[in-house]
C-alpha cells in the first residue's frame, strides 16, 4: 500500500474530508508520493551502509578507506574481501588468522607456514598466475607481519590431468589454444 492510500485511510474514519477527486486529495497523492520516494532513498542507503549488504556505492566508499583495493570483481566477493580487511586486530598474527585475513586480497588464498619467518601462499581455486596478481601480492605483503619472508606457489595442469581431456596436438592446433591456455584448461 502506498503512503497516499495510508494517508487517506487514516483520515476517512473523520468523515470530514473529501478525499476522491479533490484538491484535498490531489495534496495527499503528492505527500504520499514524496514519502515514497523518501522511503525508496532511506532503504538504499540502509542497504549501502552495512558492509553485508552493500552492492554499489557503499563498497566503492569502504574500498576507497583502505591503501590498497582488493581485487575481487563481483560485489559478493568485494564485500566479503572488505569484511576479512575490517576484522584484521592486534592478535591478527596466527596462522589461523591470517588465512582469515588473507581472503581479504580478493582471492581465496591460503597461507602455510614452512619454517621459522617463512611461509608459502598459494590459491587452490586459480590455476596458474591469479588475475590482478601484482595488486593481490601488494595486499598479501600489507597484511602479513613484516618480518616474515613470502613465498608465492601457483599449480597448473600436469601431463596426467591433460590426458584426460584426450587432447592430441591437432585438435590444440585447430582451436589455436596458447600454453597459457593449456596450463589452466577446465572440465
Amino acid at each position: 500500500m502506498s503512503s497516499a492510500e495510508d494517508l487517506k485511510r487514516l483520515l476517512r474514519p473523520l468523515g470530514v474530508y473529501r478525499l476522491e477527486n479533490s484538491f484535498f486529495g490531489a495534496e495527499l497523492d503528492s505527500v504520499g508520493n514524496a514519502l515514497d520516494a523518501l522511503e525508496q532513498t532511506i532503504e538504499d542507503i540502509q542497504q549501502e551502509m552495512l558492509p553485508d549488504t552493500a552492492r554499489g556505492e557503499g563498497l566503492e566508499r569502504l574500498a576507497a578507506l583502505f591503501r590498497r583495493r582488493p581485487a575481487a570483481e563481483q560485489p559478493e566477493q568485494m564485500a566479503a574481501a572488505l569484511a576479512a580487511l575490517l576484522r584484521i586486530a592486534d592478535d591478527s598474527f596466527t596462522l589461523r588468522a591470517i588465512n582469515d585475513t588473507v581472503s581479504g586480497c580478493g582471492v581465496n588464498a591460503v597461507v602455510e607456514e614452512t619454517g621459522i619467518n617463512r611461509v608459502n601462499v598459494w590459491f587452490p581455486s586459480v590455476r596458474g598466475i591469479p588475475a590482478a596478481f601484482d595488486r593481490i601480492r601488494e595486499i598479501l605483503e600489507d597484511v602479513l607481519p613484516a618480518h616474515v619472508g613470502v613465498e608465492y606457489r601457483f599449480w597448473y595442469q600436469t601431463w596426467g590431468e591433460l590426458n584426460r581431456y584426450a587432447l592430441t596436438w591437432r585438435t590444440v592446433e585447430q582451436q589455436a589454444m596458447t600454453w597459457r591456455q593449456l596450463e589452466i584448461l577446465e572440465q
